[in-house]
């Protein structure tokens, strides 16, 4: 089977398959621990995965926080920073295309009576900076926009939106999720990004680890929140749990590979974009229609829409070959919600499939196209 849906999960490398099993087995002390060689082997190894993942967003060391994956990362983030700014206001600025675990957190918050902000977005699926802008109010303590779409591609423009918050003096989180290891992120050039959420199975990593990268000041103090989770203080007292050593190492590995190669990743995603959308372009014609755009966008995922058949019926035909699917993998029951705020109608979105690339898919895969 020809898998085509790196964009919900990706296979573990097999580098970092065999950088955790000694995790699994004989290296298994508690890093908590300080007094002999396998709690201090366990401690070394984490500290060295958070070098590598901060190398990935280029970030300092200190500000990776680890966490059991994105949605725990921003589930932290609104969770935290409204507890701890709410005497300072109630208001929060997100985008309706967010991921369902930025737009559930929202309404759980709308019941604890905060009051959240969702901007509208345009024909591809981007905010409009200069909306953010208009909506920040004196009660606005958080602005959280996805930076890349995981059902279109679509780029955020992070940088402007940063530079806004600074100059209003809010607070600013994104999900990355979808774009580390295929576009280069510079967390430490971009001051007014506040938080970054990570997740390493979607980028040949383990499920079940992520992270949260946490502005530092001059002074080296991380931006404040209240945690999530508290117990034995583990994070630097910002996410308290016993590490899953052999996670995070093999999040470390995934994420040392995905930066030494990012260029020729890069190159790889891109290729076999053009590939497919000439393959569908050749073999549909005028019978197809893309709801990715071409620029400005992750490399890897194309969203297109095939005209009068129902993607899930299309999609079970072409089960057997290949794996594709409709969208988010968090919501695939229901119709996509990102494509029904892009303007698309109810039978539309019911015609969309999208496809997601690994940067080692062959292009001579792609091929099979040919044959449907």
């Amino acid at each position: 089977m020809l898998y085509l849906d790196n964009s919900a999960t990706t296979q573990v490398h097999s580098d970092v398959y065999n950088e955790m099993l000694p995790y699994l087995s004989q290296e298994y002390g508690n890093p908590s621990s300080k007094y002999y060689s396998l709690a201090i082997n366990s401690k070394k190894a984490i500290e060295q995965s958070r070098q590598h993942v901060a190398n990935l967003v280029n970030s300092k060391k200190m500000e990776v926080v680890f966490t059991s994956g994105a949605s725990e990362s921003n589930n932290t983030v609104l969770k935290g920073v409204t507890e701890y700014y709410s005497e300072k206001g109630k208001h929060i600025i997100t985008t309706k295309t967010e991921h369902k675990a930025i737009l559930d957190v929202c309404s759980y918050l709308e019941k604890k009576r905060f009051n959240i902000t969702y901007l509208d977005v345009d024909s591809y699926g981007r905010v409009d900076p200069e909306d953010i802008r208009k909506n920040i109010t004196s009660e606005t303590i958080l602005v959280s926009v996805i930076w890349g779409n995981n059902e279109l591609g679509s780029l955020n423009d992070i940088r402007s939106i940063s530079t806004i918050c600074e100059e209003r003096g809010v607070l600013f989180h994104s999900d990355a999720t979808q774009v580390a290891g295929k576009l280069k992120i510079n967390f430490d050039e971009i001051s007014g990004l506040s938080f970054l959420s990570l997740s390493a199975h979607k980028l040949h990593g383990p499920k079940g680890i992520g992270a949260l990268i946490v502005r530092s000041d001059e002074y080296g103090k991380l931006t404040p929140f209240t945690p999530l989770i508290h117990g034995g203080g583990q994070e630097n007292d910002l996410r308290s749990g016993t590490h899953s050593v052999h996670n995070i190492v093999g999040f470390g590995k995934a994420a040392e590979i995905a930066s030494n190669n990012l260029k020729e990743n890069i190159i790889s995603l891109e290729k076999l974009e053009e590939k497919l959308i000439a393959l569908l372009t050749t073999k549909f014609k005028n019978n197809i229609s893309f709801n990715s755009d071409n620029n400005n966008k992750i490399p890897g995922i194309v969203n297109v829409r095939f005209h009068g058949l129902n993607n899930e019926i299309l999609l079970k035909k072409l089960s057997p070959l290949i794996a594709a699917s409709t969208g988010s993998a968090c919501s695939s029951t229901n119709p996509s919600y990102v494509l029904l705020a892009i303007g698309l109608s109810l039978n539309e979105v019911r015609e969309s499939v999208r496809f997601s690339f690994s940067p080692y898919t062959q292009l001579k895969d792609l091929d099979i196209f040919q044959d449907l």
